[in-house]
């Protein structure tokens, strides 16, 4: 049945139609709203907060246990997506691992660009510590252009002297703004969603004229020493496949415990199609099972 789910899967994102002149901002956000966007699961109670300064979504699984919190950074490469298009997604997660959820609405490029999304990231971090949440007992994940800011963030945080979380969870990283990676070439045909302009835009709207050898834009150049725990989740069909596959390199050339996941046939980010697609459900477990098994893990070294 998994085959059947994956070929319907890759034809429907193919059929999709693509306008003749690239649609606005505006327009790419709300396509990518009516596309993507999922409500939690019932049993995921869903409230609106603020952290560091931005709105925020909680989201909190029935019978979820007080020993962890989940800080979630959404995808759509820092030009699209909010909590609210993610809210299935965090929530399942949330819910797979039994874990309270927050997820922050940083602020998105071109109105925004680098590095407003990772002053963002970086508060709903600092402000979690700064409310008396263990670093032991917090977890980070996050999807696509997101998992690249979880990472960001991590680094933007030893760098600021403050302890680091239990361990990460990364969909489909987006690491690489230089785009570089052989994938973009060898993985064209198969990628159903984006084409290189498409990603290249992406960065455009972000960075500018800005350097995109910046650690803190593109952290598969940063100096990854003294990270926690590393869980790298990708597809084979997707343009971002040598993303994932340098960074988990990289990450263990430098004595960071990474543990990588590469799904064949599947999609950007396939954990969307959880409960449409049995390889998102299980992946999701696998994620959860990840992150609560570092839950109360000392990751206090600040210093590479």
């Amino acid at each position: 049945m998994s085959r059947q789910q994956r070929e319907a899967l890759d034809a429907q994102l193919r059929s999709a139609p693509r306008p003749e002149t690239p649609p606005t901002p505006e327009e790419q956000r709300a396509g990518f709203a009516a596309a993507v966007g999922r409500s939690a699961a019932a049993g995921v109670a869903v409230r609106r907060g603020v952290l560091g300064g931005r709105p925020a979504l909680h989201l909190d699984p029935a019978g979820a246990a007080d020993h962890g919190l989940l800080l979630y950074l959404h995808g759509g490469g820092y030009l699209v997506g909010s909590p609210d298009t993610h809210e299935g997604l965090i929530g399942e997660l949330a819910r797979r691992a039994g874990l309270r959820a927050v997820s922050p609405d940083y602020r998105l490029a071109p109105e925004h660009p680098f590095p407003a999304a990772l002053d963002d990231g970086l508060a709903a971090y600092r402000e979690l510590l700064e409310s008396g949440t263990d670093p032991r007992r917090l977890v980070l994940a996050g999807d696509s252009a997101g998992a690249g800011l979880v990472l960001a963030t991590l680094l933007a945080a030893r760098a600021a002297g403050l302890p680091l979380p239990a361990a990460a969870a990364l969909f489909s990283p987006w690491v690489d703004l230089t785009l570089a990676g052989a994938s973009y070439r060898s993985r064209k045909e198969a990628d159903p969603l984006f084409t290189e302009a498409d990603i290249r835009a992406y960065a455009d709207h972000y960075l500018g004229a800005g350097d995109r050898t910046d650690p803190l834009a593109s952290p598969l150049f940063a100096d990854l020493a003294g990270l926690p725990p590393l869980l790298v989740q990708v597809g084979t069909n997707e343009l971002l496949l040598d993303d994932s596959l340098r960074l988990a390199a990289r990450a263990a050339e430098q004595d960071v415990t990474v543990t990588l996941e590469v799904e064949s046939g599947v999609p950007h980010v396939f954990q969307h199609q959880f409960g449409r697609l049995d390889e998102a459900d299980a992946a999701l477990d696998r994620a959860a099972r990840f992150l609560t098994a570092h839950l109360g893990t000392a990751h206090l070294d600040t210093a590479p």
